[in-house]
């Protein structure tokens, strides 16, 4: 994978459904240097300003291993990837780093990312370094649609959210995907 470049949240020029909902991100968190991180795929989220700030938000169900990542560090990762890693990132988003070794069984390499502790990958075309800025649980009582929560929520297992100011993108050059 060729070098990225950095932009800036508002050079940022992609369709959030689509990337979200169709292409997937990866998620990271933990520390790098202390080999001390896991990762997910995520379907979920939004992008958008708060506070003044740009942030993207996700979600991470109790049962996941990244959840506690997530809640002992201050910082995440997003990562986009080509479509070949699509069987990749099936696997990475069904399988729990309890039961295997996701990061070498993946073909992933990961890196250190420029700004925070969270790693990225090297063959991810987007990279998104987040720092934390709000977290909270769903409440089943604010789940507005009839029948939403009981769909979704049959466990009771409400995710838990996140919200992470954009610290920085990096994208690569060569990407096919409109970023």
């Amino acid at each position: 994978m060729s070098a990225r470049e950095s932009i800036s949240p508002s050079e940022l020029t992609t369709k959030p459904f689509e990337l979200l909902n169709s292409q997937w991100l990866l998620l990271a968190c933990g520390d790098f240097e202390k080999k001390d991180f896991n990762m997910m795929t995520i379907a979920w989220g939004s992008m958008g300003t708060m506070w003044h700030m740009p942030f993207i938000m996700t979600v991470v169900r109790p049962q996941r291993h990244t959840l506690k990542f997530m809640e002992k560090y201050d910082n995440f990762t997003l990562s986009a990837f080509p479509e070949k890693y699509e069987n990749t990132l099936t696997v990475l988003g069904t399988r729990s780093g309890m039961d295997m070794d996701k990061i070498n069984s993946s073909g992933l390499t990961p890196t250190s990312s420029p700004h925070i502790s969270s790693p990225s990958f090297e063959e991810a075309e987007l990279v998104i370094e987040c720092e934390k800025i709000y977290t909270d649980i769903f409440k089943p009582e604010n789940i507005i649609p009839e029948g939403l929560n009981e769909k979704i929520y049959p466990a009771g297992d409400h995710h838990h959210i996140f919200f992470g100011k954009v610290l920085s993108i990096e994208k690569s050059p060569a990407s096919v995907m409109p970023f």
